[in-house]
């Protein structure tokens, strides 16, 4: 893995989060992690605990995050360099 990788759980199956990516897109909108914790409906302290990768994320909340931050779930995770989001069906 490379440094900022960090590592959520789907199941039984592990994937790497990238926190300079989640870090970098927060940063670009101006927010806080207080401000998109708030808009995740938790403390801003819970979201620094997934962006640092003290606490493993849901695909769930790894969607929403990607909806907040206005990009793709494929792009946080580093499997992709194309930041904008895939169009919804």
């Amino acid at each position: 893995m490379a440094t900022g990788d960090k590592i959520f759980t789907i199941g039984a199956i592990a994937m790497p989060v990238n926190s300079d990516i989640l870090k970098e897109l927060r940063k670009d909108k101006k927010l806080t992690q207080d401000d998109i914790g708030e808009r995740l409906g938790m403390a801003g302290s819970t979201y620094a605990s997934y962006e640092t990768g003290r606490r493993r994320m849901r695909i769930e909340l790894l969607e929403n995050i990607a909806d907040e931050l206005g990009t793709s779930t494929d792009y946080i995770l580093g499997r992709t360099a194309i930041q904008k989001p895939y169009p919804k069906r």
